[in-house]
């Protein structure tokens, strides 16, 4: 391209493709192209602006820190600016970002971490308390996300009297990978938008106006860089993280010391090899000079430091085409359209199907039956589309429009106000109940073994079950007649009978969640069924409409904080509601009323009082075995290795990530005959 007009054109163009991505990207939390079409446009600007320096301006996306701040919130001056870093796609690049270094700085080594997609935030303390929490923003100016920082639980409050009175630090929030899966069911189960992947569900949780909801999600934290104040006695940058460590900072559970550019090739290559067994998702590695004496000489750019750079990998995705676009339907009536993929193998697994989420989401990716495009997987577990490829567009692709009658009953659609998604409203359609009554057996409902999706959807075809608690009557010769793809279901009826058995029994929270309340998961469960001795208590539970009445008051008790207000109302409108009226009949008919499980006695003597265990790997018991002799012991099991973790018991197949965190967090490793030799100390 040698005609200035149309380098000044394609730069023009190359600029409004960035901002808008930006804008859909930071703003909005909705983005509408891949991560490699992004920086494939930043680093053709970036090139056409070197090469073209008259055509180069101080606003240009690629000079400045992309997002940006949000209204409802209070402003933060950030001093220095959070910065961002330059990035590199290939190896070459990385050896010519070494090779400038060298002219200038002599005798240094290097550090390789993970570079962690998430939200940029930082941090400050005031002897040692928590003041304030902000977003990076646009560099200079973020948003004080104080409230909602103090919810993440890894985040410390306060810190030990070895930290600095005054202190700033600047890491990332993130989201889980498994929250972010959870989470989706969630929003999907209320009609609520999708979130398109983790980075987008953390920072849409961070800029909550209730700080109630971010303490929903499952955010987390890493610490890698230092802020304003506190850290400027450190002479290295692994010195300053050992430190974060000690004040009881979460930082990067995996990081390599580099002399030379092999060695640092070698570490990203390393890294790429674990980057799914982080509980975050990464996209490259971050490359820095350890020795921070040079940061000061190699100084920085308006956009980042010159002592550091971002390594992208390339993104795991393949090319697919969108052969149709079918429609789902859920058990709380929603419509989900899918795009039935050609299948394609990607991250070690052939794909044929990817959701759409909703109608707004295919319209905002324009996706077309017939598209070629770029399918990934959300949290490396989802499988997505990315993105469209428009070149290979034939003219013969077809749009999609959702259809304006439930394809499974025919029944009435509507689109309710406040929610993107569609709903059958026909109580009695088939999909809803098959869906309804697998919610209803499912793992963390009732447990009801056997019952999976192929066999309910037999037993609703066959029309032997017209609502969940249908199952109950059900007698075993019936069930063991059921025909399943021209089998009968045969002895596994007595396995379902034996579970339908065990559930009558099951404590509150389980059939809470069981029966499928919109706005219920499991954890508020928990915490509503604390609150009640047995199920007819919350028919008119004084305490749900407490709850309710104390928000509109805006309260701030202790039930409030436990138990949503929308949960609280869901389940007052379920018992007042003819079906949840005819429930509630049944129950009472089949002699079932669930009861609150007791709070566990806290255990003041024992070999294990006090000490956080964490179970992983494969055990020659049942984890809820041993997890009952260790909470008779005193000890306190664990779902995930902390600061606050005695032991961790890894049994076969434990994977590296958690006995790597577990030392160095000083955590002990122990095997299950050391686990056994502990609890015998009480007996």
């Amino acid at each position: 391209m040698t005609d200035k007009s149309s380098i000044e054109k394609r730069i023009a163009e190359l600029r409004g493709l960035i901002e808008k991505a930006n804008r859909d990207y930071y703003d909005l939390a909705q983005p509408t192209v891949g991560d490699r079409d992004y920086d494939m446009w930043e680093a053709e600007l970036l090139r056409l602006e070197k090469e073209n320096p008259e055509f180069a301006t101080a606003d240009s996306p690629v000079r400045n820190v992309a997002g940006g701040v949000s209204e409802g919130f209070a402003k933060v001056a950030h001093e220095p600016p959070m910065q961002s870093l330059d990035k590199t796609h290939s190896k070459e690049e990385l050896a010519d970002f070494d090779t400038m270094v060298r002219k200038e700085a002599d005798g240094f080594t290097y550090m390789v971490e993970p570079k962690i997609d998430g939200v940029s935030l930082s941090l400050r303390y005031e002897n040692g308390i928590l003041v304030r929490a902000a977003t990076r923003g646009n560099g200079r100016v973020g948003d004080d996300i104080t409230a909602n920082a103090r919810t993440i639980k890894t985040i410390p409050q306060v810190l030990p009297p070895t930290a600095p009175k005054t202190l700033e630090v600047r890491g990332e929030a993130y989201m889980t990978r498994e929250g972010f899966v959870e989470l989706n069911k969630r929003q999907a189960a209320a009609g609520l938008e999708e979130f398109a992947n983790p980075r987008n569900a953390c920072a849409g949780s961070l800029k909550q106006q209730d700080a109630r909801v971010t303490a929903e999600r499952p955010l987390d934290v890493v610490i890698y860089n230092a802020g304003g104040v506190g850290c400027d006695g450190f002479a290295s940058h692994s010195e300053m993280i050992a430190a974060f460590r000690a004040w009881g900072f979460p930082v990067a559970p995996w990081s390599k010391s580099c002399g030379t550019m092999d060695e640092v090739f070698a570490a990203i290559d390393d890294l790429q090899e674990r980057r799914h067994s982080f509980r975050f998702e990464i996209d490259g590695a971050v490359i820095k000079i350890n020795e921070r004496r040079f940061y000061d000489v190699l100084g920085t750019t308006a956009h980042g430091p010159r002592w550091a750079r971002a390594y992208k990998y390339a993104p795991e995705r393949a090319e697919t085409v969108v052969e149709s676009i079918t429609v789902q339907v859920g058990r709380t009536g929603i419509l989900t359209p899918v795009a039935e993929l050609r299948p394609t193998e990607l991250a070690g697994s052939v794909i044929a199907r990817a959701t759409l989420h909703n109608a707004d989401q295919i319209a905002r990716q324009d996706i077309r039956v017939g598209d070629h495009v770029w399918l990934v997987k959300a949290g490396d577990v989802i499988p997505a589309i990315d993105s469209v490829i428009p070149e290979k567009r034939t003219g013969e692709e077809k749009v999609f429009e959702m259809p304006r009658t439930c394809p499974v009953c025919g029944g009435e659609v509507v689109r309710a106000e406040g929610e993107v998604a569609m709903r059958c409203v026909n109580p009695a359609c088939p999909a809803q109940l098959s869906r309804r009554i697998e919610h209803f057996a499912s793992r963390n409902a009732l447990d009801i073994r056997a019952l999976g999706e192929t066999v309910v959807d037999a037993l609703v075809g066959q029309k032997l079950v017209a609502d969940p608690l249908d199952l109950f009557s059900m007698r075993v010769v019936d069930l063991y007649a059921v025909e399943i793809s021209g089998r009968r279901f045969g002895k596994n009826a007595q396995t379902v009978m034996d579970a339908l058995a065990a559930a009558r029994s099951l404590p509150l929270h389980r059939w809470l969640f069981a029966m499928g309340i919109p706005n219920v998961g499991v954890t508020v469960a928990k915490d509503i069924a604390a609150e009640h001795g047995k199920m007819s208590d919350l028919v008119d539970s004084a305490v749900l409409r407490n709850v309710i009445a104390n928000d509109a008051k805006k309260g701030k008790d202790r039930q409030i904080l436990q138990i949503k207000v929308e949960a609280a109302k869901a389940v007052l409108g379920f018992f007042e509601g003819e079906y949840g009226k005819r429930f509630l009949a049944r129950m009472a008919e089949l002699g079932i009323d669930p009861k609150s499980e007791k709070p566990a006695e806290v255990r003041t003597e024992g070999p294990l009082v006090g000490m956080g265990c964490v179970l992983t790997g494969t055990l020659s018991r049942p984890r809820g075995e041993y997890a009952k002799l260790i909470e008779a012991a005193g000890g306190i099991v664990q779902s995930a290795v902390t600061s606050k973790t005695r032991y961790l018991i890894a049994g076969e197949n434990t994977g590296a990530t958690k006995t790597e965190k577990a030392r160095k967090l000083g955590t002990e490793v122990i095997d299950e005959a050391r686990l056994r030799e502990l609890l015998s100390r009480g007996s």
